[in-house]
């Protein structure tokens, strides 16, 4: 049995860890994405989408009771074997580096065209990385208990934006109710299932530094509820404000905010947005960061993933600034290629070797 790992958080730091890790990227962008495909009900696609969370929840927790101590890069090897584990490891390296190179594209991006226009990306990219670096050098204890301010802050954030768009929201602009039928509802919740709510596959590398293993699986579920609640409150409202328009903008709850700030008596509200943005990006690829370092590490052997930090970070800055060549490809990727990419590693590999282990455990007890 493996060792329990020194650095250990606690369930409630989890939770808020599942929860930043999910909405911070999507609270701006998602909403966007899923009017292209719902329209007017994609706030309902958000209910089916949600069992790939659930799905995602139940795979991981489960094989980390069997596993204990271990993850899912390392238990990988005893259910397929070291050869196959090992792609499956150097699967999740380059899924994992695609991601914090997106993320903090997207991270740039925003932050540029709001705030810093003149400013060269690759300034940007090195700056962030360099921070979250530094936040993943002091180990995964320091960034949950740093998270749980952070998560409170953007929650508090949160909800008198939704109060003040709910007041200037038309509901008018949801009907009509189903019109063109369950089809476009799916096709809605491709995204968000398949980029978005079974992110909680990160359980797969946090369960082993839970000091109470046996919270994972409601914390997750407590965690699993609160972003539903928050993600689908925020697509109602930003198409009750901008109706068929949210399918057009690229962060169009931003545009409900400064919609807010120009007719009510509040001004500049976009600065909370922004502030949200950044500081759930920074957790999202400070986290990211320490599964890649986690990855590589039991791919070859190293002890400390303290030591891989830098040049890792230092191969994720080249990524951003070198994968996709302006915002409409990093856009098409988002909307049409990460859903399936992120399906395939977040709930079709997790399961496969979910399935795979039970039978072997089930053909061991019947040789028994």
């Amino acid at each position: 049995m493996k060792v329990q790992p020194r650095e250990q958080i606690t369930a409630t730091q989890l939770g808020f860890l599942l929860i930043t890790f999910v909405i911070s990227t999507i609270i701006l962008t998602v909403p966007g994405i899923m009017v292209m495909f719902g329209k007017q009900n994609s706030w309902i696609s958000f209910f089916p989408a949600s069992l790939t969370g659930l799905l995602s929840i139940w795979v991981m927790i489960t094989l980390g009771k069997r596993y204990p101590g271990l993850t899912i890069t390392q238990y990988s090897s005893r259910i397929v074997g070291k050869w196959l584990g090992a792609l499956l490891g150097i699967n999740y390296i380059y899924y994992w580096f695609i991601s914090i190179t997106t993320i903090t594209m997207q991270h740039v991006g925003f932050v540029s065209t709001l705030l810093l226009p003149q400013s060269p990306h690759i300034v940007g990219s090195l700056t962030f990385l360099v921070l979250c670096a530094i936040a993943v050098l002091t180990g995964i204890e320091v960034i949950a208990r740093c998270n749980e301010l952070i998560s409170i802050i953007i929650l508090v954030s949160l909800l008198p934006l939704l109060i003040l768009t709910a007041g200037i929201g038309d509901f008018n602009q949801l009907r009509p109710v189903l019109g063109d039928g369950v089809v476009p509802v799916l096709q809605g919740a491709v995204s968000p299932a398949g980029g978005f709510m079974n992110q909680l596959f990160i359980l797969g590398w946090l369960y082993p530094y839970l000091n109470q293993p046996h919270k994972a699986r409601k914390v997750s579920l407590i965690a699993l509820t609160s972003i539903f609640v928050i993600i689908v409150a925020i697509v109602l409202l930003t198409i009750t404000v901008l109706g068929p328009l949210t399918g057009k903008l690229t962060y169009s709850f931003l545009s409900v905010i400064q919609y807010i700030g120009i007719t009510g008596s509040f001004e500049r509200l976009e600065a909370v947005a922004v502030s949200i943005w950044v500081m759930g990006c920074f957790v999202k690829v400070a986290i990211c960061l320490f599964i890649l370092c986690l990855c590589v590490c039991h791919l070859f052997g190293i002890r400390n993933y303290r030591e891989i930090v830098l040049p890792v970070t230092m191969m994720s800055l080249v990524g951003s600034v070198w994968i996709f060549k302006n915002g409409s490809e990093l856009l098409n990727y988002l909307a049409f290629t990460f859903p399936l990419l992120a399906f395939f590693n977040q709930s079709f590999l997790p399961l496969l070797l979910l399935t795979i282990d039970s039978i072997k455990r089930r053909g061991r007890q019947s040789l028994l």
